[in-house]
């Protein structure tokens, strides 16, 4: 055979590769508003970055009629690109070869790509699109899903690790997306779950549908498993292009500096009057983020659950924080389970990747109620506390309204190792709310009062307010490092941060905490 007859045979092999499983298939997928995986891996990568790798890998299945369709790259396109010009692994699963489900040398590809991001040092995407592992193969497709959970397991703090969910992801293909730092779903023709609706209705004989079970709505509003939801394919890889942007490419680098256009002095005094003088009358504590921000600009994480917390990244003077937020708006930014496990989670992520923590606090305590205390509020609650205490990036943390009891303490206090601690003059730092604490206080008396109970209560509140209820008591035991002028904020976050910068602190030596899970 010939050179030209050799060159021939590798782009027929090529152009077969890419055909996936065919004109047929590839129009399925496009009419039920998805695109092909090799239209995903080239929307979300720089232009004519891709490098694929294994495009030519075959199953090795011989059972069920198997050994007759063999198709180049067996479900599964991988390889490295660029976004933004920086590297990054991917994975993308392709449902029109065989539903894009697992085999044995599918995983191997997968495997490689992953192995290799840890060792170059670059993030790695998942673009899910799966019926699961390939029941023909049986027992070899289901160690090809438990090898890429144990990389994705080593590979946790080490490179960052997002997840597109743009078909389906059942049984055990959800847990290797559930251990990665971010999963983005894509409504209508998304959804997760461990079983499905018939396998439901057969054990428990509850009837539910795909998108009730495990569909996006579901997922970021009650579950938490996923941290964005999105309209269509093209916006989930633009939304995986901008969290990049935020994100350092591994454990030793810092986040990208984006020259800013923004000043670093630049203050506003509409914040002055933000606060209202009703401490209890909410107000929206992204006003605060959007205020000091870079560009104004916020991209919120885990926007629709536990609402009551807010978390996400930003930029100050070019460098990208992690911002987590008690939101008064809801639940009066009370703590509670779902708001703890949440921004636990986003706090350790944001310290093994370098990211410096900015932290508003408006917290009256945590949530009360049965359910809440029987659902384990203890224990959840003290993975957020375990998680600032353990974080050694740095941290700055700026008091707002209430900081009472508890929760005070959690959320980064200078007592768990935060080094820059602001408040506002509308700070109110105590064990507890006026109202409450007169009510212990002065049981006894206001029991005798009688009719006049109610003014001898006013009174006691007012004066509990005067005395206790502000930041100057934390100032004088510096706790509390400055008592500022909201306008000011932008500016003082930047210079604690600049100051930070070279900041070095550790932790015991150990194989690792054991945070309570």
């Amino acid at each position: 055979m010939s050179t030209e007859e050799k060159l021939k045979q590798l782009r027929k092999r090529h152009l077969e590769a890419e055909q996936g499983g065919g004109p047929e298939r590839i129009e399925r997928q496009h009419q039920a508003g998805k695109l092909t995986a090799r239209e995903r891996i080239h929307s979300i990568l720089d232009d004519g970055t891709f490098e694929e790798m294994d495009k030519f890998v075959v199953h090795r299945c011989h059972d069920l009629g198997m050994e007759n369709t063999k198709i180049p790259g067996d479900g599964v396109i991988t390889g490295y690109g660029k976004i933004d010009g920086r590297s990054v692994y991917i994975f993308a699963q392709d449902f029109t070869v065989f539903g894009g489900s697992l085999s044995e040398t599918y995983a191997a590809k997968v495997c490689k790509i992953m192995d290799l991001s840890m060792k170059m040092g670059a993030p790695v995407i998942g673009l899910n699109d799966s019926g699961g592992a390939r029941i023909q193969e049986g027992v070899v497709s289901l160690a090809g899903y438990a090898d890429i959970f144990l990389l994705n397991t080593l590979a946790s703090g080490v490179v960052p690790q997002i997840s597109a969910i743009m078909g389906p992801c059942a049984g055990g293909a959800v847990y290797s997306p559930a251990i990665t730092d971010f999963t983005v779903m894509v409504h209508k023709t998304s959804y997760m779950f461990i079983t499905g609706p018939d396998v439901i209705k057969t054990v428990t004989e509850e009837e539910v549908t795909k998108s009730e079970l495990g569909g996006t709505t579901t997922h970021t509003t009650r579950s938490g498993v996923a941290h964005f939801a999105v309209d269509n394919d093209e916006e989930c890889l633009a939304k995986i292009r901008e969290l990049l942007s935020f994100l350092p490419s591994n454990n030793m680098e810092d986040p990208p500096y984006i020259e800013p256009s923004d000043s670093p002095d630049r203050i506003d005094p509409k914040l002055n009057a933000l606060i209202p003088d009703d401490p209890n009358t909410p107000y929206d504590i992204k006003e605060i983020i959007g205020s000091v921000a870079d560009q104004h600009y916020f991209l919120e994480v885990h926007e629709q659950f536990a609402q009551n917390m807010v978390v996400g990244f930003a930029r100050l003077n070019g460098f990208p924080v992690g911002v987590v937020a008690n939101q008064p708006a809801v639940l009066a930014g009370t703590l509670d389970i779902d708001s703890s496990v949440k921004a636990a989670r986003f706090v350790r992520f944001c310290d093994a990747f370098n990211i410096p923590l900015v932290v508003f606090e408006d917290v009256p305590g945590f949530l009360p109620g049965v359910s809440q205390e029987h659902g384990g509020i203890i224990k959840h609650g003290a993975k957020l506390l375990y998680a600032f205490a353990e974080a050694t990036v740095p941290k700055v943390t700026v008091i707002t309204r209430k900081a009472y009891g508890g929760a005070y303490c959690v959320m980064a206090s200078k007592h768990i190792r935060t080094d820059t601690n602001y408040a506002y003059p509308t700070a109110e730092i105590a064990v507890m709310g006026p109202q409450g604490a007169v009510e212990i206080l002065y049981r006894s008396q206001l029991e005798q009062k009688g009719a006049d109970a109610e003014q001898f209560k006013k009174e006691k509140v007012e004066e509990f307010r005067d005395q206790f209820a502000h930041p100057y008591l934390a100032a004088e035991r510096g706790y509390i490092d400055e008592v500022i002028e909201p306008q000011e904020t932008r500016i003082k976050l930047i210079r604690a941060l600049e100051m930070a910068s070279n900041k070095r602190d550790t932790n015991p030596p150990k194989k690792h905490g054991n945070i309570p899970l």
